[in-house]
């Protein structure tokens, strides 16, 4: 059997390991592949996994090695260059399972595109990205690609723009308001990033990459002020699928 997984730190607010295994199950491949979480408290880990589990074959990558895990690869795609960030890596190895090469690349950006596209109208021609992290660069590589301007919105001053900075002109020259931070993930649900809720309008779109909860805080912060939003699972799917080809390419 095949195995593949997901490496991060915290994971159980992941749905990875239901959605591979449903789809395992419906192309009726559950016997030669499976697919499992790899929590790891620390990156120094990361070898001595890989070498001890000799059917891994690939992984997905979350928080917070999206970024760290890049010296680990032989080699990174196009866009895991461009973004600094990977969240797929194919393993290949040897006749009796030893570890030969992994190659990064970010499938982050097409599941972001795929699912952002349909929700877009002709007056959403600016993005504000909440955070800075590995999933942000694949948003702003993507809104580039598609011609969107953005500002970046952090608590840091190294950003375009610091959460208490925002005022109303931003939420209508940038109406499409993307969350890339955890806040708001299970299991601490009530959590949202830090924004003026208060100056949301029916103009706006709030773009959840976080996918559990299914409604969250920050998602119904919006609703209550007339906004539209979608949750982060489209770009689960998009993304999960983009790496199966990966894999099995």
């Amino acid at each position: 059997m095949k195995l593949y997984g997901l490496l991060g730190n915290k994971l159980a607010h992941s749905f990875s390991v239901k959605y591979f295994f449903e789809k395992f199950q419906s192309d009726g491949i559950s016997d030669k592949f499976g697919y499992r979480n790899f929590e790891i408290p620390d990156l120094n880990e990361f070898i001595k996994l890989v070498d001890s589990e000799t059917q891994l074959f690939g992984l997905n990558v979350t928080i917070p090695y999206k970024e760290k895990i890049i010296p680990y690869l032989n080699n990174v795609d196009e866009v895991a260059a461009d973004t600094g960030a990977v969240n797929t890596i194919k393993i290949q190895r040897g006749s009796t399972g030893n570890l030969l090469f992994m190659e990064g690349y970010n499938t982050d950006a097409v599941g972001f595109q795929s699912a952002i596209s349909p929700l877009l109208l002709p007056h959403h021609k600016g993005a504000l990205i909440l955070g800075n992290g590995g999933a942000a660069k694949a948003v702003q590589f993507t809104l580039k690609k598609m011609a969107i301007p953005f500002i970046s919105v952090t608590r840091q001053h190294d950003s375009n723009l610091m959460f208490d900075e925002l005022k109303k002109d931003h939420f209508s020259q940038y109406p499409v308001i993307i969350n890339t931070t955890p806040l708001g993930t299970f299991p601490e649900i009530d959590d949202s990033p830090p924004i003026p809720y208060h100056l949301l309008s029916p103009e706006n779109l709030l773009f959840d990459l976080v996918y559990n909860p299914e409604m969250t805080t920050f998602m119904k912060q919006g609703i209550a002020h007339g906004a539209k939003v979608e949750n982060g699972l489209k770009m689960l799917q998009a993304q999960a699928e983009a790496s199966w080809e990966i894999w099995n390419s």
